[in-house]
């Protein structure tokens, strides 16, 4: 029997996402921009504890090649 194989989805990395900011508050130092909250842990992180999918809203920050 063969199945067709389906690459494994990877949540987005947040340090590659334009959207995600450094907030310097101790109880909650990363951010989404895009979504609007603070959190302790990565933005992507949160969203799939939360909601059960990856986040929807990643968007890759420009690279300086593609400037």
């Amino acid at each position: 029997m063969n199945t067709p194989t389906v690459p494994l989805q990877r949540d987005p990395n947040c340090w590659q996402c334009r959207h995600f900011a450094i907030t310097h508050l101790p109880a909650a130092p990363y951010a989404c921009r895009a979504m609007g909250f603070q959190s302790r842990l990565l933005p992507s992180m949160e969203v799939l504890r939360v909601d059960g999918q990856f986040c929807l809203v990643f968007h890759a920050k420009d690279t300086a090649a593609s400037r």
